[in-house]
């Protein structure tokens, strides 16, 4: 069966309305278009003013029941489809021609039992390298070429900033003060941040070779290679000919910036292949960065600032997102605490009570 021309128009006000009056990024209404996709898929494209509980409930089951390239798909992935389809009919049910046909207790029906809930959002355990598997996989690349610097470079500089990749891709020369080790997130100058927002933030030195790799790069760029403020930190390769005529190589960088972040992902596989690793991805480096400057915080004023640093407003962000410990960290702190009362200052108690606050705080809001 064919589009139906009525819902094709109604979704297309929808996206206008949350692109337009909610601000959403392209790449959240593309997650909320697919769920709606499934929706007509499974109603073969029916009218959305015969959406009904029974409709929700069929809906839900196939849902459930759906497989993708052979394996079912997660109860997590089950739970963000129902959530958008949920606030896409709450929105229909408010619509002219729709408000006596789609009731809000016909909406609820798009909901998973609670227990299957609580699975779909429990945090899940996030594997990232350590520090010293970094510093292993950065002394693999020989700095022969122009490539194997930024390599190197961009490697150090994903956990030195704990960036993420889209916006290391839109990252400009001129946006690193390598005097300062300061990063400036300004959306102005093409920085593709979450959210779109603005913001300052510092590399942390947690090893000074990692530091000089980053450094020695963006030094090489501006006095070598003369590039400009507004040419990429980490630019793309530069694909040339050989003298033979046959092959290819890329042995240069040239002052582009790269299209989306698939070439840092294939860069991280090549290179952890090259020197008989273990794979991460990018976002990967994010959580060793936050391990890291968490495991070195002694004050609630340090932890906020590593909060702020990641471009979070709270901490709880960075603590619910970030903050779970691996079971050898756990075994680490439980072992050596100290329980008697000489072993905590009062200052630092009040400046945890703080934190257990605002944490609080946090929750209550959501």
């Amino acid at each position: 069966m064919k589009n139906n021309v009525k819902n094709e128009r109604l979704k297309r006000r929808f996206f206008k309305w949350m692109k337009e009056a909610n601000g959403y990024s392209n790449l959240t209404i593309n997650a909320i278009e697919k769920s709606i996709w499934l929706y007509e898929d499974f109603t073969n494209h029916a009218d959305f003013r015969g959406f009904n509980s029974r409709t929700a409930t069929n809906f839900k089951k196939w849902l459930e029941e759906r497989k993708y390239r052979g394996k079912q798909i997660s109860i997590t992935t089950v739970y963000h489809y129902l959530r958008f389809l949920k606030g896409f009919f709450l929105w229909v049910s408010g619509q002219p021609g729709y408000k006596s046909k789609i009731d809000h207790d016909s909406i609820s029906y798009l909901s998973l039992e609670k227990k299957k809930v609580r699975n779909a959002i429990a945090p899940k355990r996030t594997e990232y390298p350590t520090l010293e598997y970094v510093k292993k996989l950065i002394k693999s690349i020989e700095p022969k070429t122009e490539i194997d610097k930024r390599d190197r470079a961009l490697i150090a500089f994903l956990v030195l900033s704990g960036m993420r990749d889209k916006a290391m891709t839109s990252l400009p020369l001129g946006c690193f003060d390598r005097e300062k080790l300061e990063v400036r997130h300004y959306t102005d100058k093409g920085v593709d941040t979450k959210f779109g927002k603005s913001y300052i933030s510092y590399l942390f030195k947690f090893d000074d070779d990692l530091v000089n790799d980053v450094i020695e790069w963006a030094k090489y760029l501006e006095t070598e290679k003369l590039f400009g403020s507004d040419d990429p930190l980490f630019p793309r390769s530069k694909v040339e000919q050989e003298k033979d005529a046959l092959t290819f190589v890329c042995k240069r960088v040239e002052p582009v910036f790269w299209k989306g972040t698939g070439s840092i992902r294939q860069m991280l596989r090549n290179r952890s292949q090259s020197a008989g690793l273990r794979y991460y991805h990018p976002h990967s480096f994010r959580h060793l960065a936050v391990c890291l400057a968490r495991k070195n915080c002694k004050t609630a004023e340090e932890l906020k600032a590593v909060s702020q640093n990641f471009g979070h407003e709270y901490i709880g962000t960075t603590m619910m997102n970030y903050g779970k410990l691996d079971d050898f960290r756990v075994e680490e702190i439980v072992s050596n605490m100290d329980f008697s009362d000489s072993g905590k200052s009062v200052e630092q108690s009040q400046e945890i009570e703080e934190v257990i606050k605002r944490l609080q705080k946090m929750k209550n809001r959501a």
